[in-house]
């Protein structure tokens, strides 16, 4: 009968003390924008933004928050601020190009996404910064440049099909016809659904074809 109790009182000390770390536990941003909830990490940056208007982590995240939430004049006033507080963080640097590849501003989004190449040529977003040169290079008619910034991108990201079609594209614009079909049917062999892809190949085929 002692021991029962005993261990009663164990389970019931140990319940107490996880239930109240976890209510004494401050919210975490990064795990919010992680789990797909941007509002409610935005609201929580901007507590700890009240508290410290120099935590830079805060204003990462926030900005990533806000890139989700398509709120691209906000997320640049955080990221502006971020710039300010390190002229080198690469993280805002990538921001900033992503910001503005979204309003269209395609030589400013350049000169960012090129700034975080050179400061970060193994970064961990650099996947996403040669897309998104390679598609400021297809705004911009340079198809021949897109095929460099998008074959670089699906090296990073081999399994990702929707670029290997954006790559398809550039090639096929650049009159590389062999190696958009190969381009193509990858994206294929990746998403056999894309009708996009399927499109392009069938284009190609007629091109290569002569019909």
């Amino acid at each position: 009968m002692k021991t029962r109790c005993l261990f009663f009182f164990l389970f019931i000390l140990v319940f107490f003390t996880f239930t109240v770390n976890a209510q004494s536990r401050p919210p975490d941003a990064l795990a919010e924008y992680r789990a797909g909830n941007y509002d409610r990490a935005v609201q929580i940056c901007r507590d700890e933004l009240a508290e410290n208007s120099t935590n830079l982590e805060s204003h990462v995240v926030i900005c990533w928050s806000l890139l989700r939430l398509n709120r691209y004049e906000e997320a640049l006033r955080y990221a502006r601020t971020g710039r300010s507080l390190n002229r080198f963080d690469v993280r805002i640097t990538q921001i900033l190009g992503e910001i503005h590849y979204y309003q269209g501003l395609n030589n400013e989004a350049l000169q960012y996404l090129q700034e975080y190449v050179s400061l970060a040529p193994e970064g961990q977003r650099i996947d996403v910064v040669y897309y998104l040169i390679g598609e400021i290079f297809i705004r911009q008619g340079k198809f021949r440049h897109a095929d460099i910034a998008l074959s670089t991108a699906v090296h990073w990201m081999p399994g990702n099909a929707a670029w290997w079609v954006r790559l398809a594209y550039t090639r096929e614009n650049a009159g590389d016809f062999i190696s958009a079909r190969e381009a193509y049917e990858r994206a294929l062999s990746l998403n056999s659904q894309l009708t996009d892809a399927q499109r392009g190949l069938d284009r190609i085929r007629r091109a290569m074809s002569g019909t």
